[in-house]
């Protein structure tokens, strides 16, 4: 059987509330892992499972502190030979922010997969117990390793790079825009239907001691430049611009984008809109500018890349393929 461990950071999943219908108050992270494990014995059929807390946080509360926390203890844990796969709980506000710092940081050696619920574990008909049994088959399917950090809801399975939160409060929250689900769970039947990269990224090799500060700045009608002014003079090591449409940006922030790069402050830009990405030199100079496209990054997710690749020391011209390929 294989040797799983729990790696438990609170998240709705172990949420508590005083009345079994109501699914929007409650404190989140409230129940240990055991208490988890305790409601689900058919646990034990899947492999021999050990557990770790290393927090109890609403993931609204999450930070990049916790990210590199989490993401050094899950490479200590990989690395240990007792353990063959992991899987992680979390609440799903920020899920897909700490499903990419993983993405980019961890090694594809052995299946790391997240889950989370949007029901309390004290709610009728709560998602979180029968997440958490798929999360635990499929991280003990050795093939699951060369996708990179997995994410297991409802019945679904996506690489964590794919999925966020779609919905503020429905059970199938979770999903992805631009890539669907990697494969299903039927029960605690896993299928994967695709076939792993294997390769990890450029951050996987090295992890960090801390991550600078990066500002995401949201485009809207009459949005003033003084935004990023603003975000560095208060000491943001980088910049990604939610713009409008396909990264467009407004005239009158040129001078302040080109204050910030003079500087030596990376700016990135991404997109408000779901769907599509930006594509370097689409409806702008890039190459004149001295900013860089997210490709198909969301503003959070190309946020994630960036902290990585100023805390790593990586070379300006090494930036805009380094998105790309994330």
């Amino acid at each position: 059987m294989p040797k799983l461990l729990l790696v438990a950071t609170g998240g709705t999943i172990a949420g508590s509330a005083a009345d079994t219908t109501d699914t929007s108050r409650y404190r989140a992270g409230a129940l240990s892992t055991d208490s988890l494990l305790a409601a689900l014995p058919e646990a034990a059929s899947l492999g021999q499972i050990t557990a770790e807390q290393p927090f109890a946080l609403d993931s609204k509360d999450m930070t990049p502190i916790h990210w590199l926390a989490l993401a050094t203890l899950l490479r200590e844990r990989l690395a240990a030979p007792e353990i063959d796969g992991i899987v992680v709980t979390h609440g799903t506000d920020t899920l897909e922010e700490t499903g990419f710092f993983l993405h980019l940081t961890l090694p594809r050696t052995k299946p790391v997969v997240l889950t989370a619920a949007m029901r309390p574990a004290t709610a009728r008909s709560a998602d979180g117990p029968m997440n958490l049994l798929q999360a635990l088959a499929c991280a003990g399917t050795r093939d699951a390793a060369a996708f990179g950090p997995l994410v297991v809801a409802g019945d679904r399975i996506w690489r964590a790079r794919d999925c966020s939160k779609q919905h503020t409060h429905a059970p199938d929250a979770l999903g992805g825009v631009d890539a669907g689900p990697i494969g299903v769970a039927i029960g605690t039947q896993v299928r994967l239907d695709h076939v792993g990269e294997g390769a990890a990224t450029a951050f996987a090799g090295v992890l960090p001691n801390e991550v600078p500060r990066v500002d995401v700045l949201s485009a809207y009608a009459g949005a003033p430049a003084d935004l990023i002014d603003a975000s560095v003079a208060n000491g943001a090591a980088g910049i990604v611009l939610a713009l409008a449409g396909h990264g467009s940006v407004p005239a009158d922030w040129l001078p302040a984008i080109g204050k910030a790069v003079t500087r030596g402050i990376p700016v990135v830009r991404a997109s408000r809109v779901a769907s599509g990405g930006v594509m370097p030199q689409a409806n702008f100079d890039d190459a004149a500018h001295g900013t860089q496209a997210c490709g198909r990054l969301t503003p959070w997710q190309a946020r994630v890349a960036l902290m990585l690749a100023i805390s790593t020391g990586m070379a300006r011209n090494a930036l805009q393929e380094t998105l790309l390929r994330a």
